[in-house]
């Protein structure tokens, strides 16, 4: 028997990659003479580095500016797709809200201009190609940070307006002479599973800002920032950027779409694509996959559903490990889900399953393929 072993992360406990160890092993002990093959997996948000260097990229690092100026090491990734040099970036990693203490200050100054210089690195570096996995972000800068470490220079009256969502605000002019020409001829490929665009009461700001700190009044400054910014862009290049999807990680987005030849794209497409999960899928009898939560966000572009759904067309019954499901059967049965097991249906108390994920995804993929 061969079976795909290929789970998202369990957030707050276990990396995809020592989720998938795990279930390798309660496999192992239901079938031993099994092949198994890990293959960790994400959709374009966190996790999306190490399901690339899972999938045999080479990891780098790098030393930029944090979204508060706070120099960081960031890891990126370069993968050999084919002979195309792919970079794989995650643009939490140096401008992530993880790096930041939440406030209404840090969500008007946070940037992103870490991420351009993480782009420069792989272009200086021969990278063909640039995935983007955003989310997680701590700016709201429409993606202007990332694109000054690039080369722009953004201007209110006569002096470069700072960096951050809130200087934006009194942006009269851009100046893109400077703009790395590199940009023009490598693929941009950013990922992003929402549909909010860049300003206006669903975009960056009014939805996304509280949780980077915002309040009322910071949320209309960043928005009036980012509808400044959307004006700049029209005016330089004739792109609408206000489109949805562009509202993801602070609009990261928006300033790639309309001074690159950049597309959105379904995450978790993306990343299968990157590792090879039609293939794996193609040699496999049975697939195991999970993440932390199986909840009704699951249906929606997640990474487990996904990959149920692939298998569920060649006809490869799947089984689930999850920290806690709340779908139902019926919902899970729909996507070709044979068996699903939950680790708080195991452990004692929710908090033992958080402190010892890893032996619990191993009991609990035993028990789902014993009890399939």
């Amino acid at each position: 028997m061969k079976v795909l072993v290929a789970p998202d992360k369990f957030k707050g406990t276990l990396s995809a990659a020592e989720a998938a160890q795990a279930m390798a092993e309660g496999v192992l002990r239901v079938y031993p003479d099994a092949e198994v093959r890990t293959l960790p997996v994400a959709d374009g948000g966190e996790g999306t580095l190490e399901a690339a260097l899972a999938a045999g990229a080479q990891e780098h690092t790098s030393r930029v500016r944090g979204p508060l100026d706070r120099e960081v090491t960031a890891s990126w990734a370069m993968l050999d797709r084919g002979g195309i040099k792919t970079a794989v970036i995650e643009t939490a990693r140096a401008s992530g809200l993880l790096l930041t203490e939440p406030s209404v200050q840090t969500a008007l100054a946070a940037h992103s201009y870490g991420s351009g210089q993480l782009i420069a690195a792989a272009l200086d570096a021969g990278a063909e190609e640039v995935v983007l996995g955003i989310g997680g972000s701590a700016m709201t800068d429409g993606g202007s940070g990332a694109l000054c470490a690039l080369g722009l220079k953004i201007y209110d009256g006569g002096a470069q307006v700072p960096l951050g969502g809130a200087g934006l605000a009194t942006a009269h002019r851009i100046d893109t002479s400077g703009l790395d020409a590199r940009l023009a001829s490598v693929t941009v490929r950013i990922a992003a599973d929402v549909d909010n665009p860049l300003h206006g009461p669903e975009g960056a700001a009014h939805v996304f800002g509280q949780q980077k700190g915002a309040d009322a009044t910071g949320r209309q400054l960043l928005d009036e920032g980012l509808q400044r910014w959307a004006e700049l862009l029209r005016q330089e290049t004739g792109a609408e950027v206000n489109v949805p999807g562009a509202g993801a990680a602070g609009g990261f987005p928006a300033g790639f779409l309309g001074l690159t030849t950049a597309r959105l794209e379904r995450g978790f497409d993306l990343v299968a694509e990157l590792t090879g999960l039609d293939a794996a899928l193609d040699g496999a009898d049975l697939v195991i996959t999970g993440e932390g939560s199986m909840d009704e966000q699951s249906e929606y572009g997640k990474a487990p559903m996904g990959i149920a759904d692939r298998a569920h067309e060649r006809g490869i019954p799947a089984v689930v490990v999850a920290g806690k499901i709340t779908l139902t059967a019926e919902q899970l049965a729909a996507h070709g889900v044979e068996a699903a097991v939950s680790l708080l249906d195991l452990a004692r108390t929710p908090e033992e399953a958080f402190a010892q994920a890893a032996k619990y995804v191993t009991w609990g993929t035993q028990q789902a393929l014993e009890g399939a």
